[in-house]
């Protein structure tokens, strides 16, 4: 997938939607700015983090600069939820309990909507 792609995230036991819209966020770049400065997100969208290899402290992440609550979802390489948290704005660390290939941050409604154990699928949203 490209930086510009955008996946929609179900639920893998029933495919239940439980994040409508979530931006790839592969890059360097993505990496780095991530909700950082903006005041706002609607409650249907994220970011989905991919990093290269499963790991807790390279997934970890800081909410300097992040103006609002979100929730943190960890995954592993099979899109198991391994750790979940309502991170909060200038706290400087968050890290999953177990290695993480994968991390959404989005909404904190999203926390209501994932158990830790469940497997989340990622389905590629098609344009136009």
């Amino acid at each position: 997938m490209s930086r510009h792609d955008t996946v929609t995230i179900r639920r893998a036991s029933t495919g239940e939607v439980v994040l409508a819209r979530a931006r790839w966020c592969q890059s360097f770049w993505c990496h780095l700015r991530g909700l950082m400065f903006r005041r706002a997100l609607s409650p249907d969208e994220g970011l989905l983090f991919v990093y290269s290899r499963p790991g807790i402290s390279n997934t970890a992440i800081h909410m300097f600069f992040v103006f609002f609550p979100i929730a943190a979802v960890w995954l592993d390489e099979a899109g198991q939820v391994v750790g979940t948290a309502l991170a909060r704005p200038w706290r400087p660390y968050y890290a999953p309990r177990a290695p993480a290939r994968y991390l959404i941050e989005a909404a904190p409604a999203l926390l209501e909507r994932v158990t830790e154990g469940e497997q989340l699928l990622f389905e590629r949203v098609r344009e136009g």
